[in-house]
């Protein structure tokens, strides 16, 4: 039989040397692509985890290493997604290996656990005939004199130890011992099944006799559900094993919150209202083409679009198609899965960061085995091993969160359209505010467009107010709040109606400096001013993780006199509670929401009315429903218009026609108040009205005027280093090798290069950026490949980190 190769995805490559290596495939040892596999790499061969791409029976030329090992654990990676992989590596110049990795739940990540062994025999007796060097001696005495293997291992892990570490194991006196594991094992639970046959001489207790009845009743039972139903303890079970009447063997179970949910309520009580059935019948239409298929649904906010979701995701079940369902924010996820789980019981799985590595790991296997059918989650939900899908619908699909800002540097859009082409499936993109590029796709024929703008059920819009807080100002009015929202509020707390309040900054300072000298306490590693947060009296940098306790004195001049200011949303719970003594405050942010089920627990609290007022970030803006909800405030809306970015704009009117929709969606008016110093703006002013197509009308010509997407695209180059003059020299180096190779097309590949400029410190590293306005062709992808590859090649660059995002933030 003639040798078989595989070619195999590596993992910790660079993109530097990033390729689909090949290997031989041991006699015996079957492989198939899609597999992962254990393969020695580089110069000394060290053993690393890959993916296998492809087999083939021709032999490559030169010297070809061979497989390792299989890693059989059950995981095949789909050769949809062995082909996405190769999409995404090409799209964001990431490597093959951080491609899959994506893909896969990190539970079920593998990793090569390394331990050694230590032969004292063998050491002695080198040692004895003189065999050592100074530096292996030195070692040998150190790990003699280890507590235990723990510390054995931390030492044979320190830089300097490394060169004796080599030949003490080639001299065998160390050994070393791999073994290959997965982040999260299988949950398994203990499962009592009965025997054909009892054994002729057993003789049996009342209680064992009772155990056996009850099994035989039951027919299989947990262990501890025997125990229950029967009154005997599980020691009485297990002897009943050991007597072989009964066998006890482990089962898998899964961690999910759905498995085995049984639906409560009925799709058939979704009524739709006239222009809600013709969208969905239209949609229907798009769906049975049996072509892949992209569609815009723009619905003002509270015109029933997810009762639409629902209803072509039931059909597709029912077709014996799956789904997958994307919400931009966990804080969604509760309300939204138990809608789903409410109508569709255990056929739903939930995709989320929030989720246990266990969790995240059963729900993917539990969509992999067909056990669940629709999927609901966040980004990287769009990687789910669904079979045969139907429809992929995106909510709220002109979020920033859909774009990923780690590598891969992929947007969930991107990967969803490649899914359902490979799927004839319809790709349904949904916002009240839809982003740029997916509305200008409709108005140019490239998506369908439908359009749904009224709210369901008779329900109107709220009413909305401008607050001018240079009024407010002038009025000796400093606080956070103006006269009108506080009359509000005190309106809705008579009424026993809720309230929400809008504060898109945590904390409860945003800054603080001493009043001497001028000083503000900084993030040593980032170089930006601390937050304070009152709870813990620290400082903490949003960036890095950075924190210290709040000093009683000016580090650099002793003063005592240290001043705070800005506003957070800790700030606001307190002036609310002061205000208003007896009002019920809800604080929902990034520091009140870390635990597991926080955001169920608290927004489910909420609509209860445990709570009169709640005051959070943008987590609260977006796809939320309480219908006690009658008035919502919006402060200090400004500093977002303001962001330094060209995305500002479009995402302070999503955010202010957001939140406010949250007002009046049940049978009472609504209200809205935006306090501001701009009150003249006219991204203010049209998010007021909830004139979607006036902005858009606007916004399109100042883009197009400034050429900036979707009338171009624009590749960022990010660059870092410890150093801000290797970052300097770099990134103005990448310029020259930039200019270089499009010199070379000339009018082929228009481009505008804009910096590099500093982008100041973040992680202790210093940053810079170099953009591009182009179009994200292959042409010019090929071309950016060439400039990197030739940059990684040059000294400028051996201090340097970097790497190219498309149509990302570009602060």
């Amino acid at each position: 039989m003639s040798a078989r190769y595989a070619a195999v995805a590596v993992e910790k490559t660079t993109t530097a040397f990033d390729a689909l290596f090949t290997y031989e495939i041991p006699a015996g040892l079957t492989i198939t692509a899609g597999m992962r596999v254990i393969v020695p790499f580089g110069r000394t061969d060290k053993h690393r985890v890959g993916v296998v791409f492809s087999v083939s029976d021709e032999k490559p030329s030169g010297r070809i290493k061979s497989i390792y090992a299989a890693a059989d654990d059950g995981i095949v990676i789909s050769p949809e997604m062995l082909s996405l992989a190769e999409f995404m590596r090409e799209r964001t110049f990431c490597t093959y290996y951080d491609a899959v990795r994506t893909m896969l739940p990190p539970g079920l990540a593998l990793y090569i656990s390394e331990k050694h062994s230590f032969n004292v025999s063998r050491a002695r007796l080198a040692a004895a005939d003189g065999e050592l060097s100074d530096d292996e001696k030195s070692l040998v005495e150190a790990l003699s004199g280890c507590s235990g293997d723990a510390a054995a291992e931390e030492l044979l892990k320190l830089p300097g130890n490394a060169a004796a570490k080599k030949t003490l194991t080639e001299k065998g006196i160390l050994m070393l011992h791999e073994s290959v594991r997965r982040k999260v094992g299988d949950a398994v639970e203990k499962t009592v099944t009965p025997v054909d046959e009892l054994p002729e001489d057993i003789k049996l207790s009342p209680k064992q006799k009772l155990v056996l009845d009850t099994l035989a009743e039951v027919g299989a039972a947990s262990l501890k559900e025997l125990s229950y139903l029967s009154g005997a303890a599980e020691s009485v079970i297990k002897r009943l094993a050991d007597k072989n009447a009964l066998v006890i063997s482990d089962t898998e179970i899964y961690r999910s919150d759905c498995a085995g949910a049984e639906a409560t309520e009925k799709l058939s009580d979704i009524r739709f209202s006239p222009l809600q059935q013709k969208t969905y019948d239209r949609l229907l239409e798009l769906m049975n083409t049996d072509e892949p298929k992209c569609a815009l649904l723009h619905g003002i906010t509270g015109s029933g679009k997810t009762s639409v979701f629902i209803k072509l995701i039931e059909y597709c079940v029912n077709m014996g198609k799956t789904a997958i369902l994307l919400i931009p924010e966990i804080s969604l996820t509760p309300q939204t899965v138990n809608k789903f789980r409410g109508l569709f019981g255990g056929n739903v799985a939930i995709i989320h960061s929030s989720l246990s590595l266990g969790m995240r790991a059963d729900e993917y296997k539990r969509i992999r085995s067909g056990e669940a059918r629709i999927v609901i989650g966040t980004r990287s939900a769009i990687f789910a091993p669904l079979e045969n899908i139907g429809i992929v619908v995106i909510d709220e699909e002109g979020e920033h969160t859909y774009k990923s800002e780690s590598s891969p540097r992929y947007h969930a859009r991107d990967i969803a359209k490649q899914r359902c082409f490979r799927h004839n499936a319809l790709l349904l993109l949904a916002s009240a505010t839809p982003s740029f590029d997916s509305y200008y796709n409709a108005l140019n024929g490239r998506y369908s467009l439908f359009e749904m703008n009224e709210r369901y059920s008779d329900a109107v819009l709220p009413d909305v107010k401008m607050i001018d807080m240079r009024v407010e100002a002038e009025k000796g009015n400093r606080s956070n709040f103006s006269g009108e929202l506080i009359e509000q509020l005190s309106l809705n707390l008579e009424r026993g109606e809720q309230s929400m309040l809008l504060l898109n900054r945590r904390g409860f300072h945003t800054y603080v400096n001493c009043v001497n000298c001028g000083t503000v306490a900084e993030c040593p590693n980032c170089g930006i001013p601390l937050t304070y947060h009152k709870v813990n009296n620290s400082l903490i940098c949003h960036y890095c993780g950075f924190r210290r306790s709040m000093p009683e004195a000016c580090e650099k001049c002793g003063s005592k006199f240290i001043y705070s200011s800005g506003t957070g949303t800790q700030r606001i719970e307190e002036e609310i509670k002061q205000l208003f003594p007896s009002a019920r405050v809800l604080r929902m942010d990034a520091d009140t929401t870390m635990s597991k089920y926080s955001y169920e627990k608290r927004f489910a609290e909420f609509a209860n009315n445990e709570y009169d007022i709640m005051v959070g970030t943008q987590m609260i803006a977006k796809g939320l429903n309480f219908e006690n909800v009658t008035l919502v405030g919006v402060l200090l809306i400004d500093k977002s218009l303001y962001a330094g970015d060209y995305l500002g704009f479009e995402r302070t009117f999503s955010l202010i026609t957001q939140v406010v929709g949250r007002s009046g969606r049940g049978s009472k008016k609504g209200r809205a108040y935006l306090q501001t110093f701009s009150p003249d703006h006219y991204v203010l002013e049209l998010a007021a009205k909830q004139d979607y197509k006036g902005f858009y009308a606007q916004e399109s010509q100042v883009r197009e005027a400034l050429i900036f997407p979707p009338y171009c695209d624009i590749c960022m180059t990010a660059f870092s280093s410890p150093e801000e003059k290797a970052v300097d020299i770099a990134s103005k180096k990448f310029r020259e090798l930039l200019e270089e190779q499009t010199k070379k097309f000339g009018r082929e590949m228009p481009v505008i290069i804009l910096g590099p400029t500093s982008s100041g410190r973040l992680n202790g590293s210093f940053r810079a950026k170099l953009i591009v306005k182009c179009r994200n062709t292959k042409a010019f992808r090929d071309m950016l490949r060439l400039v990197i590859m030739s940059a990684y090649k040059l000294p400028e660059f051996k201090k340097v980190s970097f790497y190219p995002d498309f149509n990302g933030e570009i602060i």
